[in-house]
């Protein structure tokens, strides 16, 4: 019964920060042109694995949820944020080969984690801190695999702007797919974001 209801509980948390109502997004439609703006740093419950994120992600996200509520029990004041990633490879690195590091802020407050019984092999979660600064963000909708046309409207933003890339590239998951159902790729939204200087 209690393994029931974690899992569903687990299930309604991925499927409130995947399927948010749009009225939730419009704080960032401002991002449909890119912008560069300054982000304090953030403290970060993170899990990181290596392979093809259509099949590594999963598990990665799923123990980066599990551990989130097992710390929300005795951190009653913790609220969900959008989920993140970051990639620091080359985008034509291998997928089998790619790094993901899936991240969810948490309060400073936060030290220690909760034990997780029934994680994968190799998968660990653990708190860092992200720096940030000044950032270089665009808002793309639609499905992943089309994402290049907005990372290279935001590469010549970066570059005509005097500025370059100081920072993996970072994607921020608005509205996505659910752990159990796609939902229609058409309106994922993703912040992608680098940390940028100046020239």
């Amino acid at each position: 019964m209690i393994k029931i209801s974690i899992a569903v509980i687990i299930f309604l948390i991925i499927a409130f920060i995947f399927f948010m109502p749009s009225k939730n997004l419009k704080e960032y439609e401002h991002l449909r042109d890119p912008k560069i703006s300054t982000h304090p740093g953030q403290k970060m419950l993170v899990v990181e694995s290596v392979g093809d994120p259509n099949v590594a992600g999963k598990d990665a996200f799923g123990l980066l949820f599990k551990t989130f509520y097992g710390l929300k029990k005795s951190n009653k004041e913790m609220k969900i944020s959008a989920p993140r990633a970051r990639w620091p490879k080359p985008p034509d690195t291998p997928k089998n080969e790619w790094i993901g590091i899936y991240g969810l802020p948490v309060p400073e407050t936060v030290m220690g984690l909760p034990e997780i019984k029934g994680k994968k092999p190799g998968l660990e979660a653990k708190i860092e801190f992200w720096e940030y600064g000044v950032v270089a963000e665009i808002l793309h909708t639609g499905p992943y695999s089309e994402e290049t046309s907005s990372i290279e409207k935001l590469y010549k933003f970066i570059a005509d702007n005097g500025h370059k890339i100081a920072g993996p590239h970072e994607e921020e998951y608005l509205k996505g797919p659910g752990m159990f159902f796609k939902g229609n790729p058409k309106k994922y939204k993703t912040i992608i974001r680098y940390q940028v200087e100046k020239i």
